[in-house]
């Protein structure tokens, strides 16, 4: 596996922290549950960078890529869907893209407005239709996932069928998730170890602490492995591999966020603290996909048949 990024990559990214910078903090005194920018989702679409898996020099893994930095702003912006798994189905598809597992429609689903692109996926193949207000019931503004989210209330009868493998489609949706979910996992890292580096007691700042440095540690660690794991699935492009990142990425956004809130002292759940636009989020998709019983499944059936 090639560790070092490309220099297509690099640009790549640069460019998306270049056009992301506005939107790299909190707006001041905003304690809203979920944040959203139509401004900055019309200018990604408006530079490509949603459309990156489809040129040949960049891929998948590129993609991956995309996905974890734009997780990391505190703004929901609708990408892993669009960028790891429109290609596969129909990029003429209009966003946002709101997947959901035939058979499982009784959650909340992220971004889901009228006017969506709704992907149904399981057993009877890969089926599509535009939301609108009829099925939708009443759309949540503010919710506890830090996602904009509605719940469809049923299926239409009429869908459109698309010629495409439904576990091809649920493979670039497990490796769209673990990139998703790495990218929250380094953000809500990097918030958690700015606030203890400057709340300080017994005249020290809680970072110097040998426990906490310990667990936080830990955490990097487990950071990291969630990125290098989502980013080597979307490179093999084994199903394996995909369920396995996604399984690590639920397993470990359980034990981080638990950390991160203790280590705030409770903020970040009473909106004291901005952590909640990261760890809320990180929280819903631990239950994407089934959740890890369902991604153990997956790898079992993947890799031992």
């Amino acid at each position: 596996m090639q560790l070092a990024l490309s220099e297509d990559q690099t640009q790549v990214l640069d460019f998306i922290d270049t056009l992301a910078r506005p939107y790299a903090s909190v707006p001041m005194h905003d304690a809203s549950l979920v944040l959203e920018s139509a401004d900055l989702d019309a200018a990604l679409v408006e530079s490509g960078f949603l459309d990156v898996m489809a040129v040949e020099e960049l891929g998948p893994v590129t993609a991956a890529l995309v996905v974890e930095k734009l997780a990391r702003l505190p703004f929901a912006i609708e990408a892993a869907a669009s960028v790891m798994v429109r290609p596969l189905i129909d990029l003429a598809l209009p966003r946002p893209l709101c997947l959901v597992e035939e058979g499982r429609i009784g959650g909340p689903v992220r971004f889901l407005r009228p006017g969506a692109s709704v992907v149904v996926v399981g057993p009877s193949g890969v089926r599509s239709f535009m939301a609108d207000a009829g099925i939708i019931a009443a759309a949540q503004v503010d919710t506890l996932y830090a996602y904009p989210a509605a719940f469809l209330t049923g299926l239409p009868d009429c869908m459109t069928s698309h010629d495409v493998d439904a576990a091809e489609v649920l493979r670039a949706w497990r490796v769209a998730v673990a990139a998703e979910a790495a990218g929250l996992l380094a953000a809500a890292l990097a918030a958690t170890v700015a606030y203890v580096s400057d709340r300080k007691q017994f005249g020290r700042p809680l970072a110097t602490f040998q426990g906490m440095r310990h667990r936080l540690a830990e955490d990097q660690v487990m950071t990291n492995s969630v990125h290098w794991l989502a980013l080597r699935a979307a490179g093999t492009g084994s199903r394996g591999d995909a369920a396995l990142a996604l399984l690590h990425a639920q397993e470990a956004a359980k034990q981080v966020c638990y950390d991160y809130h203790q280590f705030l002292g409770g903020m970040g759940m009473t909106l004291e603290h901005p952590l909640h636009l990261w760890t809320y989020r990180l929280k819903l998709l631990t239950a994407e996909l089934g959740g890890r019983g369902e991604q153990g499944l997956a790898a079992s059936d993947a890799l031992w048949g």
